[in-house]
């Protein structure tokens, strides 16, 4: 199930990313500890749902997790 924006949104500010800048979307970003710095941006349309395709792009590359992670992170 793809999650939605807002759902983004709370894993970024529970896990440990920063909010670099709120203008036409949430633009987020994370330093791993060996210095990868991972970028996301998020959508303001809170209740929408993130397209099915959109989501593993974002999932896998930028934030670089699995979805049982992703779906722990948000509790």
């Amino acid at each position: 199930m793809a999650p939605k924006f807002g759902d983004l949104k709370r894993y970024c500010d529970k896990n440990g990313w920063v909010m670099l800048r709120n203008t036409d979307h949430w633009y987020y970003e994370k330093v791993l500890s060996d210095g990868t710095v991972l970028r996301t941006k998020i959508s303001h349309a809170v209740s929408k749902e993130i397209p099915k395709n959109l989501w593993e792009k974002i999932r896998l590359r930028q934030l670089q997790i699995s979805e049982t992670t992703f779906w722990e992170g948000v509790k």
